[in-house]
């Protein structure tokens, strides 16, 4: 399901795009939930509780808070949410990009145009959403890119994902939960049973340890060696990996 905010201080605008939302998932089948905020403090309110949505639609002027400042503060708590802009003026362009803007549409809003619009960042969500991991982080809601994250650890109830550009992201959880979440993706191993590793990025494996691109060492339980080799040598064939003897 995609979810959908809409804010804007005028009632008639708030239910036009009510009316356009309702005709596209109706004409895509689409499943769509949608919330329609008179404000850009109910807004804020309610991103600050922890509520996520897939795209937002922001007027720019607005009374009190306008579209600009309202998407700097979301930025601040969420990285991954679509931001477009429908304003009926073209002022504010430059500083839409500044905010990450998904797009910047000038109003009136035509069915056509914004049926495309939908279609465009409905797909761009898709496709983050196909390998990609939700975390609820310090600094707000972010996406991991399973591709970069080269190995997980657990410290008590918090988990450490480390990127592949060294960034080390926290977030509360559990390591069984984690490991169910991605059992559909063969790269992932559990090694140990604080360690989730990417096959990706290893480097070597010793008996002791199994040695990351990044030179970090995850432990080996002792026995576990030749299985965890016989896992990661199956899993490097399956990818026409070569070995020289």
């Amino acid at each position: 399901m995609i979810r959908v905010a809409f804010c804007d201080d005028d009632l008639s605008a708030l239910n036009e795009i009510h009316v356009l939302l309702n005709r596209y998932s109706a004409n895509c089948n689409r499943e769509i939930a949608h919330d329609a905020f008179h404000s850009s403090l109910e807004l804020l309110a309610e991103v600050e509780k922890g509520k996520r949505f897939d795209i937002m639609l922001l007027d720019i002027l607005m009374p009190g808070e306008n579209g600009i400042n309202t998407a700097k503060e979301i930025r601040q708590h969420d990285n991954m949410v679509k931001i477009i802009f429908l304003t009926s003026s073209s002022e504010f362009a430059v500083e839409s990009y500044e905010v990450g803007a998904f797009f910047y549409q000038i109003k009136p809003i035509w069915e056509e145009n914004f049926f495309c619009l939908m279609d465009s960042a409905i797909c761009e969500c898709s496709k983050e959403q196909q390998k990609g991991l939700i975390l609820r982080c310090k600094s707000g809601i972010t996406r991991i890119d399973l591709d970069r994250l080269e190995y997980c650890e657990v410290i008590g109830r918090t988990l450490l994902f480390h990127i592949k550009n060294g960034t080390i992201l926290e977030s509360i959880g559990s390591l069984d939960e984690l490991c169910s979440q991605l059992a559909q993706y063969d790269d992932f191993l559990r090694p140990h049973r604080s360690f989730l590793i990417n096959m990706k990025y290893v480097q070597s494996i010793s008996y002791k340890a199994i040695i990351m691109d990044s030179l970090a060492q995850i432990p080996i339980p002792h026995g576990k060696c030749s299985e965890i080799k016989n896992r990661y040598l199956e899993y490097a064939f399956s990818r026409r990996q070569i070995f020289v003897s």
